[in-house]
Parts: structure tokens; sequence; C-alpha cells
């Protein structure tokens, strides 16, 4: 009697075909049954993750670096956004502001400049014109008072009259300070004369002056 030429499979055979199913089934199982609320926390290194597959409460805090991070993806912190919008109004209002005090007639309600008449000199706004009357000192430092100045200083009128379009007085003009008469042990006024030079006279004696006034009022 013939023999069939089948033959059946081998142990080994049958044990190879047996462990490929079961790697088969577990890889599907895997795929179907594990998420990222299955995995442990630190169980997987950061490379063998899926994007997407673990949701963010599943990330212990302070686990992921700014290397492992791209930064690119990662939306503006709105405190951020906050302090830049400041920053930027912070400079723009600075420079309005400071465009505007070219023009400002006014500080903390306070008038700036020198009215018409009057030249800025010294920090100051100077009569460019020397009174049309001449009165003694003390009548010319209340003048000056009244309108809101004083007299100036001697060496202070000197340089002023040095001034383009500046005269001083022939008979001199009156000033805030005080010096010896000639020889004399008495005081007088000072007076600075039209040639620059410097005098004092009895503050009795009749004078033209001129006043100095703050240049902010």
């Amino acid at each position: 009697m013939k023999r069939s030429g089948w033959r059946g499979p081998s142990p080994a055979l049958v044990i190879a075909c047996l462990a490929l199913f079961v790697a088969l089934g577990g890889t599907v199982l895997a795929a179907t049954k594990i998420d990222g609320k299955t995995i442990k926390v630190k169980s997987l290194p950061g490379n063998r993750l899926k994007l997407g597959s673990v949701p963010g409460n599943r990330i212990a805090a302070h686990s992921l670096t700014g290397d492992r991070i791209k930064v690119d993806t990662l939306g503006e912190v709105p405190s951020a956004a906050h302090a830049g919008s400041a920053d930027s109004a912070r400079h723009a209002q600075t420079a309005i502001a400071a465009d505007h005090a070219t023009d400002a007639t006014t500080v903390n309600g306070h008038a700036v400049g020198c009215p018409t008449g009057r030249r800025q000199f010294a920090g100051a706004c100077w009569e460019m014109e020397a009174s049309t009357a001449q009165v003694n000192a003390p009548e010319a430092a209340e003048a000056c008072a009244a309108r809101g100045g004083e007299l100036p200083s001697a060496l202070a009128l000197t340089a002023f009259a040095k001034q383009p379009g500046v005269t001083l007085d022939v008979g001199g003009e009156w000033t805030d300070q005080i010096g010896n008469i000639g020889e004399l042990n008495d005081f007088g006024v000072v007076v600075v004369l039209s040639g620059w030079t410097i005098d004092a006279y009895p503050s009795t004696w009749q004078r033209h002056f001129r006043c100095v006034s703050p240049l902010v009022t």
C-alpha cells in the first residue's frame, strides 16, 4: 500500500506559527487598548510617545524641559502681551509729552516764556529797553517788584548790555547791589554805565532802570 505524499507540519513550524499569531494579536490589542490614560507617569521616555497620545493631565509637573518643547508652537502668555502693550504705551506717552514740551506755554499752571518787549537771557526775561523815566533806586526796585521782577545784578546787566540790540542808558542804570561811593565811606547803589563800567551813586539820585523777571511765572 502506498503512503500519501502529504506530511503534517512539523512541531517547529507549529510553534513558529503560534508565536507569530500571538505577536500579531498582541500588537492589535496594544493599538486598541493602550492610550494615554493607561500609561504610567514616567514609564516611557519622551521620544517613544506619539504626538497627542498623552493628555496634559498625565504629564508630571516639571517633567518636560525646554529642549523637548518646540517654542514656536507656543502662544503668547496673556500677561506678557499685557506687559508688552504697557511698555509700548509708556514710550508712546513719553514721546507725546516730549513733543508737546517744545510747544508748551504753561508748566503746572505757570506761564512759560518771555512776553513781548523782553528777551530770554541767563534763564530769565530781560526788558529790552530801559525805563523812560528816571527814578531813585528804591523807586526802581519797587517798580520792578510790581512787574513781578527785580533789578539785575551789576555783572549780569553788564553781560546783557553786550547782547545784540541792547543799549544801556548813557547816564547808567540801577542794579540791586550796594557799593562804596568814590573815596568816601558812604555806601551807594551800583550803576552800570553805557561804557560797561560800574560805579556807585547815592540811592536818592535819579537813574533809568530795567527789570528782570522769571522765565516761568
